[in-house]
C-alpha cells in the first residue's frame, strides 16, 4: 500500500493528495489541431501534463511540444506586469506599472497618433496565436484603420489564395479515409502535425499507396513511402507540371468531370506539353523514370488525395503557383469534392475547421472603415489585396520606413515576431522608428524589448476560450490555473481597450463571450450548455454540414479554374499555374548551396520553444543540416563551427552533417537570436502574389570557420 508521499509524489489524483485533473487543451502549435492536455492541478500549481484520452483531435497523445506545457506556463522569462519602455528600444529596460497606467497611454497615444496622421497610420497585428484574431481585426476597423495584419502574411494563407482563386473554396484537405492514392507533397507529419500518421498509417494498411516528395529523407519517407521523389528545392512546381503531362498524355484523366467542372483545361494542357520527365529531370533532379512510374501509380490507384502543406510548398518566391500546380490534379483527376480525394471545409472560427459555418469571418468586416486607403502591400501584392483583403505584413517594414504611400507610426501587437520576416533586421530597424509601439506577449521576447509597453497575457491553460474541432465537435473552456501575477486573456486586453479608445461597438466593448454568440446566432452551438460541460469538446447535433460533393465552385466561372479569371486581372501575373525558378539572383560560383530557412525539427515553433530546457536539449546548438558528402569535400566533422553566407549576409552555427538532406542543398532551422537565419534571407526575396518569404531557396555559401590559436 501506497503511502500518501508516494502517492502525492507519483501525482496521483485524489481527495488524499489534493491533486485534481483539469481539462484544457494546448495551443502551442496551429489552431487546427489544438490537442487536448489533462492537467494534473495541486495548490493551484500544476504538476504535469498529459494528453486527454477520447479527445477527437488527439485521442490522448501529445507530440514533444506539447509535453512540455509546464515549462512553457511557467518559464522564467514570463511578463508578470504590465510595463513600459525606461531605456533604448532593444535594449531590455523596463518599470513595472498598473494596467490602469497601461490602457491610459496606450489608449491616448493611439489617438495622438490617429489624431496627426489618420487611423489608418496604426497598424494591428496578430503573432501566432490566433483565437483572439476576431476581436482584434475588429477593433483595427472600429479605430478606422485597414491596417489589420497577422503571421499568416507567411503562414497558410497563401493556400488559401490558390483555393479561392481556384474554387472559392477557402481550405480543402484530403480525404485520407478513402483515398487509393496519397501524394504526400512535403509530407514530414512526424516532425509536423503529427496526429496525420496514424491516419496515413491506416490508410496504407488497407491498401492506399502514398508517394512523397521531399528533398529531405524524413521518418514519413522510411516508415510511409511506397515512391519517393527526391527533389530539388523550389522546383516542385515542375514536376507537378510533368505529373500533369504524364497523365494528360496517357489518357488516364477524367474527361467527364473536366467537362463538367474545369475552366482552362486547353489552356493548361498546352502549356504542360513542354515539361516532358527528361526536361523535369534536368530541372528538379527527380528521375525521368520514376516521373512517369509516379503518373502511373495514380492512375491504377484512384481516387487521388494530396497533402495540404499550408508552409513548405509556398515558401518560395513561385510557391503560390506551385500550390495551384500542385492541387490542378485533383481538377483533372476529378478528385476535387469527391470522395477519396481532396473535400473543401469552411473556415468555422478563428482559423479553425470544424466542417459547418459561422459568422466569425463577417464579424469583423462589418466594421470595415470606408474611405481609407489601401491597406499595407496593397500596391506591392496586389493579387493577396484582392482576395484577402488584410494588411500583408511583410511590406511593412518598408512603408515603415520610406512612409510611402502613406506613413505607419504606431503598431498595436500581439505576440509579434521580427524574425518571421525575410531580411528581418528590416523589420527590427523599422519597429525602432515608430513613434508608438505596444506588444501583448506571454514573454519578454526580443520583439517585446523593442516596445514602448509591453503588456502580460496568459496560455491556454489560464483562460475560458471558445474552440471548434473537426466533425462539428465544440468546446468552452475553462482555466485550469488563475493566470500568473497580473496577466489577462488577450480578448479581455482587446475589450478593455476598445472601451478605452471608446469605440463606437456596444458589442465588442460589451465582452468577448457576447461576440461569440452573436457569431454562433445562426447555428445550434448552446454556449451556455458548452460552458457547463467546460472539460471536454461536445459533437454539436443539428448542424448544417455540406455533403461531399456538394460543396461547388464560388468562383466567377462556377468551375475548377486553371485559368485563373482573378488572376488575369493582374498584369503581370500568370492566370495559369506556371513555372519559374525560385531561386534569388546571387552569384551561384560564390554561393553554389542551396540554403532552406524552416526545415522542421520535432522540439521547434519558429522562436516560441528556443528557451525551453527540455525542448532545447533535443538540440542545444543551432545547426545546419547539410549533406554528409559535401562536409566531407569540405572537411567539415559534426560540430564544427561554419559560416552560413548568402548575398544579404552571414551567420555562424554548428555543422550536423547527415545523409537525409539532399548535395547541394543546407537546412537550418530559424528563429534562434543567436544564429537568425531569416536575416540573411534577402529581403524582397518574395512571392509576387501572395507576398510569402521565399524562405526555401536562397543561395548561399558554406564555409568551415577555423579555431582560434
Amino acid at each position: 500500500m501506497s503511502t500518501l508521499e508516494e502517492r502525492i509524489a507519483g501525482k496521483i489524483p485524489g481527495e488524499d493528495t489534493g491533486i485534481v485533473t483539469r481539462n484544457s487543451f494546448c495551443d502551442i502549435c496551429a489552431p487546427g489541431p489544438h490537442c487536448g492536455v489533462t492537467c494534473y492541478v495541486k495548490d493551484g500549481t500544476i504538476l504535469k501534463v498529459e494528453g486527454t484520452d477520447n479527445h477527437p483531435t488527439n485521442h490522448g497523445l501529445l507530440c514533444p511540444k506539447g509535453q512540455s506545457n509546464r515549462q512553457y506556463v511557467y518559464r522564467k522569462d514570463r511578463i508578470l506586469t504590465p510595463l513600459r519602455r525606461v531605456g533604448e528600444r532593444g535594449e531590455g529596460k523596463f518599470e513595472p506599472i498598473s494596467w490602469d497606467e497601461a490602457m491610459d497611454e496606450i489608449a491616448a497615444r493611439l489617438n495622438k497618433v490617429k489624431a496627426e496622421y489618420g487611423p489608418s497610420s496604426v497598424a494591428f497585428y496578430s503573432g501566432y496565436n490566433k483565437w483572439y484574431r476576431p476581436f482584434l481585426q475588429r477593433l483595427c476597423y472600429d479605430f478606422g484603420s485597414v491596417n489589420y495584419g497577422t503571421e499568416s502574411s507567411s503562414c497558410f494563407t497563401s493556400t488559401i489564395i490558390s483555393w479561392r482563386v481556384a474554387t472559392g473554396q477557402d481550405f480543402v484537405g484530403p480525404d485520407l479515409g478513402r483515398a487509393g492514392i496519397f501524394l504526400g507533397w512535403c509530407y514530414n507529419a512526424y516532425h509536423s502535425a503529427y496526429l496525420m500518421t496514424k491516419g496515413v498509417e491506416m490508410a496504407r494498411q488497407r491498401g492506399m499507396k502514398v508517394i512523397i516528395i521531399d528533398p529531405r529523407i524524413t521518418p514519413a519517407v522510411e516508415k510511409q513511402c511506397d515512391l519517393y521523389l527526391r527533389i530539388k528545392p523550389g522546383t516542385d512546381c515542375a514536376l507537378a507540371l510533368a505529373l500533369g503531362r504524364e497523365l494528360i498524355v496517357n489518357d488516364w484523366v477524367d474527361h467527364d468531370y473536366i467537362r463538367d467542372n474545369v475552366y482552362g483545361y486547353e489552356q493548361y494542357r498546352n502549356y504542360v506539353s513542354d515539361f516532358t520527365p527528361e526536361r523535369v529531370e534536368a530541372i528538379t533532379d527527380v528521375p525521368a523514370d520514376q516521373i512517369r512510374l509516379a503518373a502511373r501509380m495514380i492512375h491504377e490507384n484512384m481516387p487521388l488525395a494530396i497533402n495540404q502543406s499550408g508552409a513548405a510548398l509556398v515558401h518560395h518566391t513561385n510557391g503560390m503557383q506551385t500550390h495551384r500546380a500542385v492541387m490542378a490534379l485533383s481538377a483533372i483527376m476529378g478528385t476535387f469534392d469527391r470522395p477519396g480525394g481532396m473535400i473543401p471545409e469552411p473556415l468555422t472560427y478563428a482559423h479553425s475547421m470544424a466542417g459547418f459555418e459561422t459568422l466569425s469571418e463577417e464579424f469583423p468586416f462589418e466594421k470595415y472603415p470606408q474611405g481609407e486607403p489601401r491597406p499595407v502591400g496593397a500596391v506591392r501584392f496586389p493579387l493577396w489585396d484582392e482576395v484577402v483583403g488584410e494588411m500583408q505584413a511583410n511590406d511593412l517594414a518598408r512603408q515603415i520606413s520610406q512612409g510611402l504611400p502613406y506613413p505607419i507610426r504606431a503598431v498595436y501587437a500581439h505576440g509579434m515576431n521580427f524574425r518571421m520576416v525575410n531580411g528581418d533586421r528590416e523589420l527590427e530597424a523599422a519597429l525602432k522608428e515608430l513613434d508608438f509601439f505596444v506588444d501583448v506577449d506571454l514573454f519578454l521576447t526580443d520583439t517585446a524589448k523593442l516596445a514602448d509597453i509591453v503588456l502580460p497575457c496568459c496560455s491556454s491553460l489560464e483562460r475560458s476560450e471558445f474552440k471548434v474541432y473537426g466533425g462539428g465537435h465544440c468546446q468552452y473552456t475553462e482555466p485550469v490555473i488563475r493566470p500568473l501575477g497580473q496577466s489577462r486573456p488577450d480578448d479581455e486586453i482587446i475589450v478593455e481597450l476598445a472601451n478605452r479608445l471608446e469605440v463606437d461597438d456596444e458589442l465588442l466593448r460589451s465582452g468577448a463571450e457576447n461576440c461569440v454568440r452573436y457569431m454562433l446566432r445562426e447555428t445550434p452551438v448552446d454556449v451556455d450548455y458548452l460552458k457547463a460541460h467546460s472539460q471536454f469538446p461536445v459533437k454539436v447535433e443539428g448542424l448544417k454540414m455540406i455533403p461531399v460533393g456538394q460543396h461547388g465552385f464560388k468562383t466567377p466561372t462556377g468551375k475548377f479554374e486553371l485559368w485563373s479569371t482573378i488572376i488575369e486581372k493582374h498584369p503581370g501575373l500568370d492566370p495559369l499555374p506556371t513555372y519559374r525558378d525560385s531561386i534569388d539572383d546571387a552569384d551561384p560560383e560564390k554561393y553554389p548551396f542551396r540554403l532552406v530557412s524552416g526545415a522542421r525539427l520535432p522540439n521547434a515553433l519558429h522562436s516560441r520553444l528556443h528557451d525551453m530546457p527540455w525542448l532545447r536539449s533535443m538540440r542545444p546548438e543551432p545547426m545546419a543540416d547539410l549533406n554528409d558528402q559535401d562536409a566531407a569535400r569540405l572537411g567539415i566533422r559534426k560540430g564544427d563551427d561554419i559560416t552560413l553566407a548568402t548575398g544579404t549576409g552571414s551567420i555562424t552555427v554548428k555543422a550536423n552533417p547527415t545523409m537525409t538532406v539532399k548535395p547541394g542543398t543546407v537546412h537550418m532551422y530559424h528563429g534562434y537570436r543567436e544564429a537568425d537565419v531569416n536575416s540573411i534571407i534577402p529581403p524582397g526575396h518574395n512571392d509576387p502574389y501572395s507576398g510569402f518569404p521565399g524562405y526555401r531557396s536562397v543561395r548561399c555559401a558554406v564555409v568551415k570557420k577555423e579555431a582560434k590559436p
